[in-house]
């Protein structure tokens, strides 16, 4: 068996690596026997030198057994989605119960907020009480009873994998598409699904701005995850302006509450939202086909048993029994609200620019030890083609913040000639 650096000096040149020899290093990452700069050198000539398909699914498998892999014996079958993340992206909330109210059970391990995409741990600390790291007994019990449970990664799921995304994320390696891959789907191996539906943006909003590097990831990611025994389908959704027209955390919890409620379901977002929905209950066997699941989908929330579902997720985690009763006596409520004008039709959407200024009012991170203000951001944005006045409303904390949360919303939106909106699913690939 190779040496640490024996590995690190084979993968620099170029060389393929057994899966013992890559198992083997990540059983150092997990025991230390790997030090900080060997890691280091490891992911950067990953990062230039690429893995073959056998390798990202030894490295996957490896970091996903690298801790507790999970395991369920459940009446219906376990499935999860996870998304690369963009603005006003908070599907996982109302899908997740959807996917519950239809028969799956949806243990899904969430992320805070990487670079400036929102995340779903984030929007889940706004709600009062809500307990996001549970522990494994807990998060499996909640499953078990709801049929759904949102929560953070714990200390025993990919151990290997959350030391290596720390070192990579101050390396300059994160945007390595074996690495990705890898971090993705370890954690999914490790939760123990019988499906996976990927979400991977692409826009002006997302990591992957163009079309072709989001067909590589998706690409990579079913073929990996299929390569490890996880039935996995990809949808590539536009991210060229903001999923849900709300952004933040407190706001956008609200906004899922209106969606499962039936207050408001704005088309692109509920396109999304059916379009993932659906490849998880075909994966999972309980629909057809993706006419079928859609409509199971759309009865789930007619009736209300979506809404229930969350409803008791959130009450079986520590949160409101009554949340989505009462969401405005318990969400957080920015005490600055401004609304912002402009004439004319919006013709573009800086998406990643609306990110950015949501982190600039506090609802997001520039270090790790951050606190996040789960009161602020922005509801009511514009879209393309809008041509009513309104470009959105700025939630902030105080009357600075606000002024400075209008330039940037107007700095965002390019008014003139709207061209055709792009479809909220591009396309899909893999698993059908």
């Amino acid at each position: 068996m190779r040496l640490p650096q024996e590995t690190i000096r084979a993968k620099r040149d170029g060389l393929p690596l057994a899966p013992e020899e890559i198992e083997a290093f990540v059983r150092g990452l997990t025991d230390g026997a790997v030090g900080e700069g060997q890691a280091a050198a490891f992911a950067m000539a990953v990062f230039f030198r690429g893995l073959t398909l056998p390798e990202r699914v030894a490295l996957t498998r490896a970091m996903a057994e690298s801790g507790r892999v999970l395991a369920w014996d459940l009446p219906g079958p376990v499935l999860d989605k996870h998304s690369t993340g963009g603005i006003g992206d908070t599907v996982s909330l109302p899908l997740a119960a959807m996917v519950a109210a239809c028969g799956g059970y949806v243990p899904m391990i969430s992320g805070r907020g990487l670079g400036h995409t929102g995340g779903t741990l984030d929007k889940l600390g706004s709600i009062p009480g809500y307990d996001a790291t549970p522990g494994l007994d807990a998060f499996r019990r909640v499953v078990g009873d709801v049929g759904c449970a949102i929560i953070g990664q714990t200390a025993d799921l990919a151990p290997a994998d959350r030391r290596l995304y720390a070192i990579r994320d101050v390396t300059g390696t994160v945007e390595s598409l074996d690495l990705i891959t890898a971090s993705i789907l370890s954690k999914k191996l490790a939760a123990g699904l019988d499906g996976l539906v990927m979400d991977v943006k692409q826009g002006s909003g997302a990591f992957m701005a163009t079309l072709p590097d989001a067909r590589a990831l998706a690409g990579s990611i079913v073929t990996v995850a299929e390569g490890a025994g996880l039935r996995t389908a990809a949808l590539i959704t536009d991210m060229d302006a903001p999923l849900a027209s709300a952004a933040g955390n407190a706001v956008e919890v609200a906004y899922a509450i209106d969606y499962l409620t039936g207050a408001r379901r704005e088309p692109r977002f509920h396109a999304v939202t059916l379009a993932l929905g659906a490849e998880m209950l075909v994966a999972g066997g309980l629909a057809a086909d993706r006419a079928a699941a859609a409509e199971r989908l759309e009865r789930s929330l007619a009736s209300g048993q979506a809404a229930e579902r969350f409803a008791r997720m959130v009450a079986a985690l520590g949160g409101p029994a009554d949340l989505l009763d009462k969401p405005g006596q318990h969400l957080p409520a920015a005490p600055v609200r401004r609304p912002v004008h402009q004439d004319g039709t919006v013709a573009g959407i800086a998406t990643r620019a609306l990110g950015l200024a949501v982190i600039e009012l506090g609802g997001g991170r520039t270090r790790p030890e951050d606190r996040i203000d789960p009161r602020v951001g922005f509801t009511d944005l514009a879209g393309h083609g809008s041509a009513d006045g309104l470009l959105g409303i700025v939630h902030a904390a105080d009357a600075a913040s606000a002024e400075r949360g209008e330039a940037a919303l107007r700095k965002a939106y390019r008014m003139g000639e709207a061209a055709a909106p792009r479809p909220a699913v591009i396309e899909a690939v893999g698993a059908r």
